[in-house]
Parts: structure tokens; sequence; C-alpha cells
């Protein structure tokens, strides 16, 4: 069997590669898996895999279930909890810049299991304004951010979540059926933008693009009232929000890099 694990950088530990490497398919499989379908994903034969595993096990980041699979353990929530607000951290100088350009809340936002979570916030000047709260969950259905996140996630895998989660009304305008998502998104896709048009809120209108080469997918976008969010102002700030999304995504890789 071909091993289609990545290839080891230079001077890296051969070991810890492999074993992130199995955290992130065991994530991208929904968080649960068994070892037979991490041999075939990775390449890599059940007595390494095997042996990797029952480390990760002591360590508190896998445990393993009854039924024998293996699942994401406890540990790795600090871990992630702490990322998050690392992450909106280095995100404030870009999200002020939005607000700056553009008089608009502007948000950052994760997609965390099958939530989206905000994690960064800088509120517009504007006496009536938008604010939500940072570490605030919501379901992707129903935001601009969330279909930002999942406008590339496969068909199959949307309906999955959706079917989840379910896609509650939280406005007449909300979109509560899997076929008309899936044609959200798909405008999403060719567009290069995501919408939210009183969806969420009455009277609100949100912006949000996906930070392009993000180390988890992330969305940033502005919202604001519907009198001011327009058309014709969505022409204008759409640019800019994909200008320092690109920007944020440069500046994330710059920081991962400084650790090698």
């Amino acid at each position: 069997m071909q091993n289609t694990s990545p290839p080891a950088p230079s001077g890296g530990v051969q070991s810890l590669e492999r074993a992130f490497d199995l955290l992130e398919r065991m994530a991208d499989a929904g968080g649960e898996v068994g070892l037979s379908e991490l041999s075939g994903a990775s390449g890599l034969p059940l007595p390494t895999i095997h042996r990797l595993m029952r480390t990760l096990v002591s360590c508190g980041y896998v445990r393993q279930q009854p039924n024998r699979r293996y699942a994401l353990g406890p540990r790795l929530i600090r871990l992630g909890e702490s990322a998050s607000r690392l992450l909106g951290t280095w995100a404030r100088p870009y999200l002020a810049r939005l607000v700056e350009e553009t008089g608009e809340t502007a948000n950052m936002a994760l997609l965390d299991g099958d939530e989206v979570v905000y994690v960064a916030q800088v509120p517009s000047r504007h006496s009536m304004r938008m604010f939500t709260e940072v570490g605030r969950r919501v379901l992707p259905h129903s935001t601009g951010v969330g279909k930002a996140l999942l406008a590339h996630t496969p068909d199959e895998q949307v309906r999955a979540l959706l079917a989840r989660t379910g896609m509650p009304a939280a406005t007449e305008k909300t979109i509560t059926t899997p076929e008309g998502f899936l044609d959200a998104l798909a405008q999403v896709r060719a567009q290069g933008y995501a919408t939210d048009d009183n969806e969420q809120e009455v009277g609100v209108r949100c912006i949000a693009v996906s930070v392009p080469d993000s180390p988890t997918s992330a969305a940033i976008s502005i919202s604001g009232p519907a009198g001011r969010v327009t058309d014709t102002a969505t022409d204008k700030f759409v640019p800019l929000l994909q200008e320092i999304a690109a920007d944020l995504s440069t500046a994330l890789a710059n920081n991962g890099a400084t650790a090698q």
C-alpha cells in the first residue's frame, strides 16, 4: 500500500508528524475512526498506528470507545480553545481595518464541529451597530460566515451536517431546506462571497468571505443594519473583505513559519 502521509520536513520528528497527521485525519472523519480506516487513509501499517494511538490515548488526546474505535480526546478541547483565542487576537488588527474602512462591525468565525463559533469582533462606531459576543455559537445555515465556511465542503457532508443540526428558522428569510442551502453555497462559490440577508436577525445584513489557506476553516465578515449594508455598499465592501482575508491568511502563514 502506498503511503499517502505527507513527507517529513527536513529535521522533523517523524513519529510526532505522524501522530498529528492521524489526529487531523480523525477530525476530517468526524472525530471517531477505527484503526483499519486510519491505516487505509494514511498508508501506515497497523502496528505503527496502534503504537501511536496508544501513546495519544495515554496522553488524553485520544480515547478508546467501548466499540474499540478511537475518538478525539478531551485534552484537545483546551488546546483548541487556547488556539482559537490566539487566532482571534491575531485577527483583531485586520478586523479593525474593516471597521475603519466600512464603518460596520467586523467579525471572525471558525467552524467548530457542526457549529459556527465567533472568535473575534471589532465593533462599529455607529450608535446603531451589531454586536455578537465572542464565543457565541450559531448554526451555519442562517449566517453569512456559515455559508462562507461551508462553501467548498462536499454536498454529502453538508447534507449530513444539516441532518444533525436541523435547520430551524430564525426569521422568515432563513433557509430551511438542504436544497435551498446547497443552492446558496453554489452561489457563494460563483460570486466569491456569502451574505446573510435578514436570515439570522430581522433588519441585519452580513457579508462574509473565507480566509484562504487558513490552518483551520475561518471566515471574516462585516454586519450592520440592512439600511446601511445595501447592495451598493456590498459591491464596495466585497473587494475589501477579500483583500483583508488574503492579508490575514499571509499573516497566519508567517506566524506558523516562525516556529520552523
